[in-house]
């Protein structure tokens, strides 16, 4: 399952998808820790997210020997996390067949290491896969404590766990919703391990980050540090919408749920049915079913926050749908078993038509998957690495280039090019730029500076260089500019000789 997970992810993962912002960021990130030392970017140190995966990715990149050019390192942390989705699919596989059976771990290894959304999160270079890795190693280790009689060294597991949420929140902050939080509501429902192992639990992953604390404090960064975990935080809570669907200029969810919906229709089926599976193992009353219900249900409030009201990124996502498969599968072995639901006993007509909808439903699920993941590795979405080989051959090194991508922060143009050329907003008068980049998508959508008319308005006059089309940055434009026109010689300041 690993490797059937590993090379679905690995086969054209190049040209899969095209640069995404946060993976030419977590790159330059990576390789300023390479050498040790706290993460930082050009504009100083780097603490908007914890440093795990930044460390990780280093590793990763002292392995293979790493790579200057940026297109070529981001394709390396790429690598990297379809080697951690491989990993991700047999921790999943091994967890739903502890609970259930072989034959439901093997649907829910089947089910991620095809669906669409977790291969497009899994192809980009950013933070949720290895993230989702340390936590269902934690919950993997934390079922065998749910049962009587307890395991041999059961705090010896409960602290293994603990450290691997320790891991999941140093990758990502927001892993503590899933995996800290948990733990609390474990100790007051008494869902999950006996309270004493899920206390200790909590405490060893709690641990792991004030110690991450304690280093930082002590190396004099603490201002910096809790001045960008504040603006996170700000921005977790939806106080601060610089990003997502929240944004006062992003595109509305329905919008983007409706237009991807011939792709992601198995993982939104899938979503739909984890509701249904969350009340089966809920009234199971049965500390291992309800220790899962609980790990879907904090990932389905804490997304229900972002939703209404939160900053709503679609990566999020992904924190969701990897339980929601666990349960799913655990849910559907109950009822097919025969023995739990009465309504459908083994043997009964309700029982034969139930298990034919189950297995044409996991059947057009691996099917959509496949055509899906089939057009997906037929078609090329590479054109910010296309739009730098061409810059790299015909742009002198030094350009000033407009960048006309980017909102509150930096865009994907100044990311990808900043140190060979400077590149500047688009807004402000630049006398001195030959050449714009112009991803019109982003600007016909509301995620630039520039409004559709002020990027026509900016390259009026000038000559197209390079065009390329990708679905995530539509039409992707070089421009040379216009030299700005010399004012008439009355109207030129007089220099001495």
């Amino acid at each position: 399952m690993g490797l059937l997970t590993v090379a679905l992810r690995l086969l054209g993962l190049q040209r899969a998808s095209d640069l995404f912002v946060d993976e030419v960021i977590y790159n330059d990130v990576s390789a300023s820790v390479s050498d040790g030392g706290f993460p930082r970017t050009d504009k100083g140190l780097f603490f908007l997210h914890p440093p795990g995966f930044f460390y990780l990715r280093a590793g990763w990149g002292k392995l293979l020997g790493g790579h200057p050019d940026v297109v070529a390192g981001v394709y390396d942390g790429r690598a990297l996390n379809a080697v951690l989705a491989g990993v991700t699919a047999v921790l999943l596989m091994l967890l739903v067949t502890d609970v259930a059976r072989w034959k439901a771990g093997v649907t829910a290894g089947l089910l991620f290491a095809t669906d669409p959304y977790c291969i497009r999160q899994n192809d980009r270079a950013i933070l949720e896969t290895a993230t989702l890795l340390w936590v269902l190693a934690g919950y993997l280790l934390l079922i065998a404590l749910t049962r009587d009689p307890l395991p041999r060294r059961a705090g010896l597991r409960a602290v293994g766990a603990g450290l691997c949420f320790g891991l999941a929140v140093l990758t990502r902050d927001q892993a503590s919703l899933i995996t800290v939080v948990p733990m609390g509501a474990a100790l007051i429902l008494s869902w999950g391990p006996p309270r004493r192992l899920a206390a200790l639990c909590g405490g060893v992953a709690v641990s792991c980050y004030a110690i991450y604390l304690i280093v930082v404090a002590a190396a004099g960064h603490f201002g910096a540090f809790w001045d960008s975990k504040t603006y996170g935080v700000r921005r977790l809570l939806g106080i601060t919408q610089a990003t997502g669907f929240n944004a006062p200029r992003g595109n509305a969810l329905s919008e983007r749920l409706f237009a991807e919906l011939p792709t992601f229709w198995p993982t939104y089926t899938l979503l739909l049915l984890g509701t249904a599976a969350f009340v089966v193992l809920v009234r199971r009353k049965d500390r291992t079913h309800r220790l899962l219900a609980l790990f879907q249900l904090s990932a389905g409030l804490a997304l229900g926050y972002a939703l209404a009201l939160g900053t709503l990124e679609e990566k999020f996502l992904y924190l969701l749908v990897v339980p929601t498969i666990a349960t799913v599968t655990v849910a559907a072995s109950l009822v097919l078993s025969g023995r739990h639901i009465p309504l459908w006993r083994a043997g009964t007509r309700r029982y034969s038509v139930l298990r034919t909808l189950v297995v044409v439903f996991v059947t057009a699920t691996l099917a959509a998957s496949g055509v899906s993941y089939a057009q997906s590795r037929t078609r090329t979405e590479d054109g910010f690495a296309q739009l730098r080989v061409y810059m790299n051959d015909h742009v002198p090194r030094g350009s000033v280039v407009v960048a006309t991508d980017g909102e509150s922060t930096a865009g994907i143009t100044k990311w990808t090019f900043d140190g060979d050329y400077d590149v500047r907003r688009a807004e402000g008068n630049h006398p001195a730029a030959r050449y714009a980049v112009i991803p019109w998508k982003l600007v016909d959508d509301g995620y630039t500076r520039l409004t559709p008319d002020g990027a026509r308005h900016l390259v009026k006059g000038g000559t197209l260089l390079f065009s390329t089309h990708s679905d995530l940055y539509g039409r992707l434009a070089l421009y040379h500019l216009p030299t700005p026109p010399q004012p008439p010689a009355k109207d030129r300041p007089h220099v001495p000789r």
